[in-house]
């Protein structure tokens, strides 16, 4: 009665195995998948009618003389929709958190839905109520008119649609949790509102409420007329702006107004903290760059570094940030399963690895436990990449850009010699231009070539023939290559 859901789906960002280029997984007949397109696409209709009844229903109970036959018409062809939701809620699977499997048991899936706490707000929320009191009573007003405010427990539906919007990283974030703050603001603002025209309409003097001495009798003006002025009252008492012109006039306006204040102070604070958040996050690279950049000058003014040091290490600093997209962080990567970690390694480093002089003819077995641990890194025009008489800890492979000394290109290497012949490095090594290297580290060098008596002769055997060639052109300044071909 379970499937397994394939781990490879987003749970919480509500990813489809189609989008991922699976199919769903096979279900019992008449079991509905919940991460298959229909469900979501009739999850997305019900939103729509979620905004319409978080709007309605308090707008409903505060002014009553608004309520026409249309609007009751509407209201229950909503009401239908979601009793037919609840129907369907009957045959939808869902996933077990223990065992994070699929339960496509219709019985599971009953005793489920209906032993929740939510099953009984979801009927009492549908039933409506308020029209069966107005058909036996014949009368608008009543206790059951505030059973209307049911409805809103169905933004609950709302609430976990931005929850999963914004785990999906096919969406903008800041979008996404900017259009979340705007609703709860915009909601705050309706719902007092309504509260406002509810005190106005049901205080006995009617003349002694906020909008009682505008302009004449209010009751006789639109509704429109005065659900406007609810709002501006509404919005200048939340932007804490308080013109004066209107005010509460009675105790009960008064106590709400206070009550309507502190819970603003919670709403503005939710709203404006987030929207801080939002924009800080956009502009932290950016802060964490110039302060960076700060401390280096600040470290090489200090200790009286020569210029074009200081200049070096402000660039290189400088495209750290530039080439961020490009490298991933070592605490993002060591995250990654190993196997991830390899294969990302293979796409992006071997081709380069079985070009480079160094390895050719190895095999393929030698050159993918190579990039397994090969870390890639960037250096700004006349950087130096390896120092002279530096001791050798790492090679480098010239993945694009040049270098000096000997125009080293593409696919060449830079800090092999030092490494192979265990000497401190015989020259420097600096870029010509806008560099990318691979750095692949002595030690897991020697440990992966060792054991690989044919490559580490074929690896040797090509180093050999690079430093003829280099004696060739170069002659008797290599001296340090000068008995290489006879030791071996």
């Amino acid at each position: 009665s379970r499937m397994l859901l394939p781990r490879n789906i987003s749970l919480s960002t509500g990813h489809l195995p189609e989008a991922l280029g699976g199919a769903p997984p096979p279900l019992r007949p008449n079991v509905i998948n919940p991460y298959g397109r229909p469900y979501r696409y009739w999850q997305m209709f019900l939103i729509v009618l979620v905004a319409y009844s978080a709007w309605a229903s308090p707008f409903e109970l505060a002014l009553e003389k608004a309520v026409s036959r249309a609007h009751l018409v509407v209201d229950l062809v909503v009401d239908v929709f979601f009793c037919a939701d609840i129907v369907v809620s009957f045959f939808v699977a869902y996933r077990d958190r223990s065992t994070d499997l699929l339960v496509d048991d219709r019985g599971k899936i009953a005793v489920r839905y209906l032993t929740r706490p939510w099953f009984v707000l979801d009927v009492a929320s549908t039933i409506p109520l308020q029209i069966v009191y107005q058909l036996v009573r014949g009368k608008k007003n009543g206790p059951c008119g505030f059973l209307i405010l049911l409805r809103l427990w169905r933004l609950r539906r709302a609430s976990k649609l931005f929850a999963r919007l914004e785990k999906d990283t096919r969406l903008s974030y800041f979008w996404t949790r900017f259009i979340k703050l705007f609703c709860v603001a915009l909601f705050a603002l309706h719902c007092a509102s309504c509260v406002y025209l509810w005190l106005a309409f049901h205080y006995r003097d009617k003349e002694q409420t906020w909008i009682g001495s505008l302009r004449g009798d209010f009751k006789e003006r639109s509704v429109w007329f005065a659900y406007t002025y609810a709002v501006y009252w509404s919005m200048t008492t939340m932007a804490t702006v308080g013109y004066g012109d209107l005010h509460a006039a009675n105790t009960g306006e008064k106590l709400f107004s206070i009550l309507f204040m502190l819970c603003n102070m919670g709403v503005a604070c939710y709203v404006i903290g987030n929207m801080t958040n939002l924009v800080v996050h956009g502009a932290t690279t950016t802060f964490r760059m110039r302060d960076m950049v700060d401390q280096v000058a600040r470290y090489g003014k200090a200790n009286r570094l020569p210029a074009w040091m200081r200049e070096q290490m402000v660039e290189s600093v400088q495209l750290r940030f530039q080439m961020a997209e490009l490298l991933l962080p070592d605490e993002v990567l060591s995250e990654l399963p190993k196997a991830a970690r390899s294969a990302v390694a293979q796409h992006l480093y071997k081709a380069t690895v079985e070009d480079c002089y160094l390895f050719r003819g190895a095999s393929d077995n030698l050159v993918v436990q190579l990039v397994s641990e090969m870390k890639a890194e960037f250096f700004p025009p006349k950087m130096d990449i390896v120092l002279e008489n530096e001791n050798p800890t790492d090679c480098y492979i010239i993945a694009s850009g040049q270098v000096f000394v000997m125009r080293i290109g593409p696919h060449g290497m830079a800090g092999e010699i030092g490494v192979m012949l265990n000497i401190p490095q015989p020259f420097t090594i600096r870029s010509r231009t806008l560099t990318q290297v691979i750095r692949i580290s002595r030690s897991h060098l020697q440990n992966t070539v060792r054991p690989a008596t044919a490559d580490g002769d074929t690896i040797f055997s090509n180093f050999v023939q690079y430093l003829e060639s280099l004696k060739v052109r170069h002659g008797e300044e290599l001296t340090f290559a000068r008995d290489v071909g006879h030791d071996t």
